[in-house]
């Protein structure tokens, strides 16, 4: 299923509207259109009802957070319940301010999200990607994924995709990768496009487009040279994507269904 995925974003060519972090706007657009899909950066309050009226997706990332730009999530993420949209929230730094956690709060008491994407870090029993700990951390997912109606996706050493009854388990990418601003942004922007493309097969999506980005990034890695680091690294995973193909993501994708 994992491979239709991708072949329905190539075909359908989603139109994401991204509200999204300032450092990494430029990459999270490269990968959008790297994936097949075209992306849309808006977050002025009276622009966004119209742009995320025309496109397919939303991506709301909370990593440099402004009073303008909660205004236009609000007002976005309500336009986008209203047409039916799928919507994508990645809540960056939740925890580490006010402003952060009570926006995250707010938006997920006023916006239904059909998928939340979150950093390991939020996960601590799977900090260090140990094995005694997964099947805690899956039933937690599982839990938090029935409990907000949302399909939640966790990435860090082990990624974790769930609905609230299965769990894909993934084991794809690098350690490096965390040594590039934004690939957890640029992921976010990738599994908006993937949804938006498959919308009635969100969960397997989601898990796509996590495989997707894991894949890319071991690919990129084997094709570094000794005298290259992480700026060359990130083009070369934007690269990947570009020329990901069914037949290599069900070749390379490493995931367990729980």
């Amino acid at each position: 299923m994992l491979k239709e995925c991708l072949d329905q974003v190539r075909k359908k060519a989603p139109v994401v509207h991204n509200i999204t972090n300032y450092v990494t706007v430029n990459d999270v657009a490269n990968v959008i259109l790297a994936c097949g899909g075209s992306p849309i950066m808006s977050d002025e309050p009276e622009d966004v009802a119209d742009i995320t009226s025309i496109c397919g997706g939303l991506n709301i990332n909370l990593g440099t957070l402004h009073k303008t730009s909660i205004e236009g999530m609000l007002k976005a993420g309500h336009r986008s319940n209203e047409l039916g949209h799928p919507v994508l929230l990645d809540p960056v730094g939740a925890g580490a301010s006010s402003l952060r956690t009570d926006t995250a709060k707010q938006l997920l008491e006023e916006i239904h999200f059909s998928v939340i994407r979150g950093n390991i870090s939020e996960i601590k029993t799977l900090a260090a990607g140990t094995e005694e700990n997964l099947k805690e951390a899956v039933d937690f997912v599982k839990n938090f994924a029935k409990a907000t109606g949302s399909i939640i996706a966790v990435t860090g050493a082990i990624d974790l995709v769930s609905d609230g009854e299965h769990c894909y388990v993934i084991r794809n990418g690098k350690a490096q990768m965390g040594k590039i601003t934004g690939t957890g942004c640029q992921l976010s922007g990738l599994m908006t496009a993937y949804i938006t493309a498959n919308p009635k097969h969100m969960l397997e999506a989601a898990a796509a487009a996590v495989c997707v980005m894991g894949v890319a990034g071991e690919i990129g890695y084997a094709h570094l040279q000794s005298y290259e680091g992480n700026a060359t690294y990130r083009n070369r995973i934007i690269d990947a994507i570009a020329n990901m193909d069914a037949e290599t993501l069900e070749r390379e994708a490493n995931y367990e269904l729980y």
